[in-house]
């Protein structure tokens, strides 16, 4: 997949973009204005958050250029399993809605490692939030600033060139130039848009973060559909229908025969190790790469609670919301949104496989990095002149959500988990309020500076993440669910299933990369897709827990009141509701799960056969 060599805008284009970024401004200033007195005003928008902002917000922090770029790639190679990263939330968003939030809220905490210190001890706290600080700036934010880079210097390699050859002649000769341009070109593209990006966190905290992401996610949906759109429209040919573009999609990713085929067919022992997969099943056989069947039922206990539930940088407008039923409500918004992601985040891989299935044909280490490029080669090819400041706008909105909601989530914890903790218990708020925003500057610029390196990692943008979240996630999706559930885990346990965990992972990691042979080749099929990785991980981790903490004495009855547990006899999980049906939380939340099994149901292939 060749694209342009540049990205031209025309005087539309820098209208739409100069209106998207005064809009932007305005939104920021006016949520940000009243000054920050007090640690709940800056870090959680002085609990105030609406359902709606809370949902809009919750969805707009979690897209980023890891869907843009990443998740696009991966639905290129691997086909529509992909879309279960956005429909399989119906495990992780039910959780998050009957269990954890009942919880979160109740205790009143400011951060996800907060609540490990009151239903645990203080070193769990700890150690969650020097985890989460490192997982925030190295999966976070140094993967969505490389990602927007990587977009950036593509597009726009002719003008940033401006500025980094000029540069560049200082420091190396003629002949260095172009080896060194590329890479100059893409720091500097992740240095402007950090810079950029992490404005509104720095200046309002959360609840200009939250404000501007409500506004942000409009024009990410708006933009984002419409290079699908444009797709599907080149794919109809001279009938311009969208259903006659989604006919081609769903026939030529059945990869039946021809060109198709033998694209499929090319990496398929890589991928499922088999002779073909099925690219329009959402249910893939047990020995698939990255997205095995049984994955869809246990995924959630590993990795998808700790990013969905625990994770400070998506559960912090959560944890702002104006009450529970807000809370609550927001997720579900949420879960809706998630129903339609596909449509700009997995359609548009699929499109580019219908367009350019010759891609495939390169070495299998060549396909996983390069399909990252994919998107980016539809903008240059189908993104008309006048329209280009609309996606512009929707790329620099997915970029900012996740730079300042990771930036003000780390500062929160630096802030509070280690700072206050550690360091100043007693100084006053306006003092944890300047630390905040000096940390959401040292944070940035740590991000800023590993971006540059994520192009190393040789699977591709969307892989580099998950495969983190598989070894960071399980320990502690382990110990808040167990915690939570029951009266009987304790302090000693849950930190013996933390450290034995990590060990645990590390070795796992090992034998796996270095010493396949000594698995058996069985059981290296099994454990080579990170999401079997992560189950492995998690049951180790609840074994460690449960048999540890029986074996110890049970916890004091202060670590396990009702607003830490769950009480069995009182099913403590059921209050605030709403009034009336329409209002109500069971009626939507049954809704969402329906259309997402739904979806299941039309979208499963044969895989059992």
């Amino acid at each position: 997949m060749q694209g342009l060599d540049t990205f031209p805008l025309n005087a539309l284009d820098y209208l739409t973009f100069g209106v998207y970024l005064v809009v932007l401004c305005a939104i920021g200033i006016w949520a940000g204005r009243k000054e920050k007195t007090g640690s709940e005003d800056y870090f959680l928008a002085g609990r105030t958050l609406p359902w709606y902002i809370v949902g809009a917000s919750y969805i707009a922090s979690n897209i980023s250029t890891e869907h843009f770029i990443g998740m696009i790639g991966a639905a290129y190679i691997y086909g529509i399993p992909i879309a279960m990263y956005e429909w399989g939330n119906i495990n992780n968003f039910t959780v998050l809605i009957w269990l954890f939030i009942p919880f979160l809220l109740a205790t009143k905490i400011f951060t996800t490692p907060e609540f490990l210190e009151k239903r645990y001890n203080n070193f769990l706290r700890q150690f969650f939030a020097i985890v989460t600080v490192i997982l925030n700036i190295v999966a976070f934010l140094a993967a969505v600033l490389y990602g927007g880079g990587l977009a950036l210097q593509n597009l726009f390699a002719s003008t940033i060139e401006k500025v980094t050859i000029p540069l560049a002649q200082c420091f190396w000769s003629a002949d260095q130039l172009s080896a060194v341009i590329p890479q100059l070109n893409l720091w500097f593209a992740v240095t402007v848009l950090g810079i950029v990006s992490g404005s509104w966190a720095i200046y309002g905290g959360l609840k200009s973060v939250a404000w501007t992401e409500f506004f942000t996610i409009i024009v990410m949906i708006v933009g984002g559909l419409s290079i699908t759109l444009l797709g599907l429209d080149m794919l109809s040919g001279d009938s311009h229908s969208i259903v006659k573009g989604l006919e081609v999609v769903v026939e030529r990713n059945q990869a039946q025969s021809g060109v198709y085929a033998d694209a499929a067919a090319r990496h398929a022992q890589q991928i499922v190790h088999q002779d073909h997969y099925d690219r329009m099943s959402v249910l893939q056989p047990i020995s698939h790469e990255t997205l095995p069947w049984p994955s869809l039922l246990y995924g959630f206990l590993a990795s998808g609670l700790w990013y969905c539930a625990l994770n400070q940088f998506m559960i912090q407008r959560v944890l702002a919301a104006k009450n529970m039923y807000h809370a609550r409500m927001g997720i579900v918004l949420a879960g809706f949104l998630k129903i339609f992601m596909p449509f700009i985040v997995v359609l548009p891989g699929l499109i580019l496989f219908a367009r350019y299935p010759e891609f495939m044909q390169q070495p299998w280490e060549k396909v996983r990095p390069e399909a990252d490029k994919g998107y980016i080669v539809m903008l240059q090819t189908l993104m008309p002149i006048g329209l280009r400041g609309l996606f512009l706008a929707a790329l620099f909105g997915a970029v900012q959500n996740t730079v300042n909601s990771a930036v003000n989530s780390t500062a929160t914890i630096i802030t509070l988990d280690i700072y206050k903790r550690m360091f100043c218990a007693n100084a006053s708020e306006k003092h944890f309020v300047r630390v905040g925003i000096w940390s959401s500057i040292g944070v940035l610029v740590l991000a800023i500076c590993m971006a540059g390196f994520i192009g190393y990692f040789k699977s591709g943008l969307f892989e580099y993440i998950q495969i983190l979240y598989a070894f960071f996630a399980p320990p502690f999706s382990a110990v808040f669910l167990l915690g939570i559930l029951f009266k009987r885990i304790n302090a000693k346990g849950a930190s013996f299933a933390v450290i034995a965990g990590f060990i645990f992972g590390v070795l796992m990691k090992v034998y796996i990369i270095g010493y396949p042979e000594l698995l058996g080749e069985n059981v290296y099929r099994f454990i080579r897709p990170f999401s079997n990785q992560s189950l492995v991980h998690w049951l180790f981790c609840v074994a460690c827990c449960v048999v540890s903490s029986l074996m110890t004495a049970p916890p004091p009855a202060e670590y396990v009141t009702d607003e830490l547990t769950f009480n069995w006899r009182k099913l403590n999980i059921f209050g605030d509701l709403g009034t009336h049906w329409y209002q109500n939380v069971v009626f939507w939340w049954g809704m969402f799960v329906a259309i997402v099994l739904g979806l299941i149901v039309v979208f499963s292939g044969k895989v059992f056969g």
